[in-house]
C-alpha cells in the first residue's frame, strides 16, 4: 500500500480504514482528489468520516500550493477584466504568491518529517502544519424588501450583471442565497434542501390551515400577487403564501391530488437529492446559464418564465443556495448573503437564517432612495434582528444603502453637469434623513454606536452601464469588501504560524540540554500562571457585574411584566383578527412571523427587562468592534514575555520565537471561541423563557371555536403570574452559568495549550528532525518584511 496514505491514516487515528483504502488503490496522488461520494464509500461510519473530511480539507491547500507552485507576481491591467477584479489591484495577487511559496515550503517540511515511530512531538508538528489556516471568511448579510434592488446591487458590486435575476417584483427571491468566490474557472451552485419529513409536516399544516375543501375550485393561485393591505389582512397573506408554495411544487391542480400521494417519489424524481437529504451540485460556463439554472430553486416565479415552460418550482423545498463565481478576488474571504428579512416559518430554514445573521460581520439594509428614511419595512428588519446582530452576534457595521439614486425623471431636462449636481444634492439630503432616522432607534443603539452606521447611495444600473459612475458609491462598497477580505492579515497569520513551527523544529535540532533550559522553563511557567491569574480576576469581576445587573432585571421583570404582557395580549390595532395571530404565536412556541411585518415574539417581550438590564455592560464586555477586545482587553494582553526572555536566554531563542507565535495563535483562537460563546450566553435568556413557557403554549394551542381568544389570553396571563417568581430567576441563573462555562473554557484552553507548547519546547528528548535552517531563514525574512511593509519589501 502507498506509504503516504498509511502514514496519514495512522496519524489521524483512522488505522482501521487502511485496508479499505488499499483495496480501492488510493495512492498519494489520488488521495488529494477524493470526492465526498468516494469518502462515503471508503469510510461508511459517520464519526470517522467527518474527522477525515475535516483533516483532508485542511491538508488540500498545502498540496495545492505544492502542485501549482508560485503564481506570477503582479497582474496585468485589462479593460476586459470585471470591474470588481480591477478594483482589487495587484497587492492581493502578490500576497497570494507569497502565501503560495510558504505553503509549498510547509508541505515539503510535513512530508520530510519521520513517517514511522511517532512521538508526541512529531504528531504535534504534523497537526500544527495541517492546522495552519487561511480560511478567513467574513459574512455580509443583505436585507431589504422585495423590489428594493438587492439582487441588482450584488450584481453590480461583483461586476456580474446577469448573475442574480432582478427587475421583476412579483418574481422575488424566496430563499437565502450565498455568493462566494470560486478559485476554479466555473460558475457553481450548491442547493441545500430541507428534509422530506419537514416538508411533509409543512404540507399537512398548510392543507389544514387552508381547509382544502373550502378553497374555490377556479382560483388561479399563480396570479395571487403581493397584498399591500393593512394588518387586518394577515389571513389573506397566509392563504396566498401557502397556495403559492403548494402550486409551485404540485402545480395549479394541487387540490386534486389525494393527500396520501403528495409525498410520492414520482413528484420529486427530478430532484433525488431532496429525497436522499443530499446537496445538489450544479456547474455552468456563464453567469447567465447559472441564473437560468437556479431559477426554479430560488424564485417565486410563475410557470411561464421568459418564454420557457417551467413545470415545477422547488424553492419551497430549499433551505439555502450557495453560488460560487470565478474571477471575483474581493470575495476571496467574503460571503455576500441575500437574506429574506424576517426568518422563516420552517424551523430548519429559520435556524439557518438565525445562524447566518449571527455570523454577519456587516449588514447592508437596502431601500429605494426616494423613500429610504421613511421605509418602514427596512427599519423593522433591522429592529427585529438587532439582538442576533449585536450582543447576540458579531456584527461590526450597519450600512444603509439607498438604491436607484439615478431615477429622477424631473432632472432629465437639465444638462449633464446640472443633472449630476442635482442628483448629488438629493443624495446628500437622503443620507442626512437616514442618519436622523437611525439616531431615533433607541433599541438598536443599545447594541451599536453611531460610528458603526454609514449610508451609501448607489445606482446599480448606471454603474453596470458605465454611465454617471461618479454619482454612485458602488466603488466605495467594493473597497469596503476588499478591506474586509484583507488578504494581508490572512497571509501574515499563515506566515507567522509557519515561522513558529520551523523555529521549534530547528530549535529542537540545535538544543543543548543544560540547566539553562530548566531556568527558562521556570520563568515561562511563572509568567503563564501570573497571566492566568489576571484573566481569572477579570472574569470574576465580570461575573459579579453581570450578576448584579441581572438581579435588578429580575426584580423589574417581576414588578413590570403585567403591564408589558397586557400590551402584547390586548393590542388595539389587531383586535379584529388577533385570535388568529395569537393562535399562531402559541402554536409556534411564542413566535409568529407575518409575511409583511416584523416578527411577533412573546418570549422577547417577557425577556425585555432582563436584556435591558445587561445590554450596555454586555456590549462593553464583548465588543464586536474595537481594538480592546473581550473582557476589557485582558485576552489581548496575555503574554509569556518571551520577547524579554530572548535577551536573557539566547541559546533557546528559536523555542521562544515559537512560543511568541503560539501566543498570537491562542489569542486568535480565544477570540473565535468568545465570539461564538457570547452568542450562547446572550441568547440563553430568551431560550430559557421560551422553554419555561412551552407547556403553557402547548395547552393554549388546544383551545378552539367560540371563546378561544379569551381562554388563550387567560392561560398565558395565569401561567406568567404563577411562574414570575421562578421563571426570571431561572433565566438569570442559566445566563450566569453559561458565562461561567465560557470563562472556564477560556482558562482551560490557555492553560492546556501553553502547557503543551512549553513542555514540547523544553521537556522532550532530542529527536532526529529534518534540518530546516534554509526554510526558516526564508520564512523569517518574509515574516519580518510583512510585519513592516505589507507587500513590496516582502517581494
Amino acid at each position: 500500500m502507498d506509504e503516504f496514505v498509511q502514514d496519514i491514516l495512522s496519524q489521524w487515528e483512522l488505522s482501521e480504514w487502511i485496508y479499505r483504502f488499499k483495496d480501492h488503490a488510493v495512492d498519494h496522488e489520488s488521495f488529494y482528489y477524493l470526492e465526498d461520494q468516494d469518502i462515503n464509500e471508503l469510510i461508511p461510519k459517520v464519526g470517522p468520516r467527518v474527522k477525515f473530511k475535516k483533516r483532508l480539507r485542511q491538508l488540500k491547500p498545502l498540496h495545492s500550493s505544492r502542485v501549482t507552485g508560485k503564481r506570477k507576481l503582479g497582474i496585468e491591467s485589462s479593460d476586459d477584466q470585471p470591474a470588481a477584479k480591477q478594483q482589487c489591484g495587484a497587492d492581493q495577487f502578490s500576497e497570494e504568491s507569497i502565501l503560495s511559496e510558504v505553503k509549498k515550503i510547509m508541505v515539503n517540511v510535513y512530508e520530510n518529517l519521520p513517517k514511522k515511530d511517532y512521538t508526541k512531538l512529531i504528531n504535534f508538528l504534523k497537526t500544527k502544519i495541517t492546522d495552519l489556516s487561511t480560511d478567513k471568511r467574513e459574512m455580509v448579510g443583505v436585507f431589504g424588501k422585495t423590489g428594493a434592488g438587492k439582487s441588482s446591487l450584488i450584481n453590480a458590486v461583483i461586476g456580474k450583471a446577469n448573475l442574480l435575476p432582478s427587475g421583476d417584483i412579483n418574481a422575488c427571491t424566496s430563499v437565502m442565497i450565498k455568493v462566494e468566490a470560486n478559485m476554479l474557472n466555473k460558475y457553481e451552485a450548491e442547493i441545500e434542501f430541507i428534509t422530506k419529513e419537514e416538508w411533509q409536516d409543512e404540507v399537512w399544516s398548510m392543507l389544514q390551515y387552508l381547509g382544502v375543501d373550502d378553497v374555490p375550485e377556479n382560483n388561479n393561485d399563480e396570479d395571487v400577487g403581493e397584498d399591500d393591505s393593512d394588518d387586518d389582512d394577515d389571513d389573506d397573506d397566509e392563504n396566498d403564501e401557502y397556495k403559492k408554495k403548494l402550486s409551485a411544487v404540485y402545480g395549479k391542480d394541487w387540490r386534486q391530488i389525494p393527500k396520501e400521494k403528495l409525498m410520492e417519489w414520482k413528484t420529486f424524481e427530478k430532484i433525488p437529492e431532496f429525497l436522499e437529504s443530499r446537496t445538489k451540485f450544479l456547474k455552468y460556463d456563464s453567469a447567465e446559464m447559472l441564473s437560468e439554472g437556479i431559477a426554479k430553486y430560488t424564485r417565486n416565479v410563475s410557470n411561464q418564465e421568459g418564454g420557457k415552460k417551467i413545470n415545477m418550482l422547488y424553492w419551497p423545498l430549499v433551505k439555502c443556495v450557495t453560488i460560487k463565481v470565478p474571477d471575483i478576488p474581493l470575495l476571496q474571504h467574503v460571503t455576500l448573503v441575500d437574506l429574506p428579512g424576517n426568518g422563516d416559518r420552517n424551523k430548519s430554514r429559520d435556524n439557518m437564517w438565525k445562524r447566518i445573521v449571527g455570523k454577519c460581520s456587516t449588514v447592508w439594509i437596502v431601500a429605494e432612495l426616494n423613500q429610504a428614511a421613511a421605509e418602514k419595512e427596512s427599519w423593522e428588519i433591522l429592529k427585529s434582528a438587532v439582538g442576533l446582530l449585536g450582543n447576540g452576534g458579531e456584527c461590526q457595521y450597519i450600512h444603509f444603502i439607498c438604491t436607484k439614486s439615478d431615477l429622477f425623471e424631473d432632472f432629465r431636462d437639465h444638462s449633464a453637469e446640472e443633472h449630476l449636481t442635482l442628483i448629488q444634492k438629493r443624495n446628500t439630503k437622503a443620507k442626512e434623513e437616514v442618519r436622523t432616522a437611525f439616531s431615533k432607534l433607541l433599541d438598536v443603539k443599545k447594541h451599536f454606536t453611531e460610528d458603526c452606521f454609514d449610508v451609501f447611495t448607489v445606482s446599480s444600473k448606471e454603474y453596470l452601464r458605465g454611465e454617471l459612475k461618479e454619482s454612485t458609491e458602488i466603488p466605495k462598497l467594493q473597497k469596503f469588501l476588499q478591506d474586509l477580505s484583507d488578504c494581508h492579515s490572512v497571509t501574515l497569520n499563515y506566515v507567522s504560524g509557519a515561522y513558529g513551527i520551523l523555529s521549534l523544529i530547528q530549535g529542537t535540532n540545535s538544543r543543548r540540554m543544560d540547566g539553562k533550559h530548566e531556568d527558562v522553563y521556570e520563568d515561562l511557567e511563572k509568567n503563564k500562571n501570573s497571566q492566568l491569574e489576571i484573566i481569572k480576576k477579570k472574569m470574576a469581576k465580570t461575573y459579579s457585574v453581570f450578576e448584579n445587573c441581572l438581579s435588578k432585571g429580575v426584580e423589574t421583570s417581576k414588578t413590570s411584566y403585567e403591564k408589558s404582557l397586557k400590551l402584547f395580549l390586548y393590542p388595539q390595532r389587531h383586535d379584529k383578527g388577533f385570535h388568529r395571530i395569537l393562535k399562531c404565536v402559541v402554536k409556534n412556541g411564542g413566535i409568529y412571523k407575518p409575511k409583511k411585518r416584523k416578527e411577533i415574539n412573546l418570549n422577547r417581550w417577557l425577556t425585555s427587562f432582563l436584556t435591558n438590564s445587561i445590554d450596555d455592560e454586555f456590549r462593553k464586555t464583548f465588543p464586536n468592534k474595537g481594538k480592546s477586545g473581550p473582557f476589557n482587553g485582558v485576552i489581548n494582553k496575555f503574554s509569556l514575555d518571551a520577547e524579554k526572555l530572548k535577551q536573557k536566554y539566547k541559546d533557546v531563542e528559536l523555542q521562544l520565537i515559537f512560543l511568541m507565535t503560539e501566543e498570537e495563535r491562542v489569542q486568535s483562537e480565544l477570540k473565535k471561541m468568545i465570539r461564538n460563546g457570547k452568542k450562547t450566553v446572550y441568547n440563553s435568556l430568551v431560550k430559557t423563557i421560551q422553554e419555561t413557557m412551552q407547556e403553557c403554549y402547548t395547552e393554549a394551542a388546544k383551545f378552539e371555536n367560540v371563546g378561544a381568544l379569551k381562554k388563550m389570553r387567560e392561560k398565558i396571563e395565569n401561567h406568567v403570574k404563577k411562574s414570575k417568581d421562578t421563571m426570571f430567576e431561572k433565566a438569570k441563573n442559566v445566563m450566569l452559568s453559561e458565562l461561567k462555562s465560557l470563562a472556564n473554557e477560556i482558562l482551560e484552553t490557555v492553560e492546556n495549550t501553553m502547557k503543551e507548547s512549553l513542555e514540547l519546547s523544553f521537556k522532550t528528548d532530542d529527536y532526529l528532525l529534518p534540518d530546516v535552517s534554509s526554510e526558516l531563514e526564508m520564512v523569517k525574512k518574509i515574516y519580518e518584511e510583512l510585519k513592516q511593509n505589507p507587500v513590496e519589501e516582502a517581494l
